[in-house]
């Protein structure tokens, strides 16, 4: 699933990513509003880890809502 479709259904996806990542509040949910990089950089400061394993985290959380959405 592209990130744009991700952004475009944020509220739709919030819950999933809440689920993910339950440390994030509501509120830092409705800054990021679906932005990537936003997410990626509360996801660091929140949980302290690197770029990189932000990065592997959320792309893998992606590659789970395709899933989701689109059950085979």
């Amino acid at each position: 699933m592209n990130w744009e479709r991700i952004e475009g259904n944020w509220k739709q996806f919030k819950g999933n990513v809440k689920e993910q990542w339950g440390k994030l509040t509501d509120d830092q949910l409705d800054v990021i509003a679906g932005k990537r990089d936003q997410l990626s950089g509360k996801i660091q400061e929140t949980y302290g880890i690197t770029k990189e394993a932000t990065e592997k985290q959320i792309a893998e959380w992606q590659s789970l809502q395709k899933e989701m959405h689109h059950p085979k």
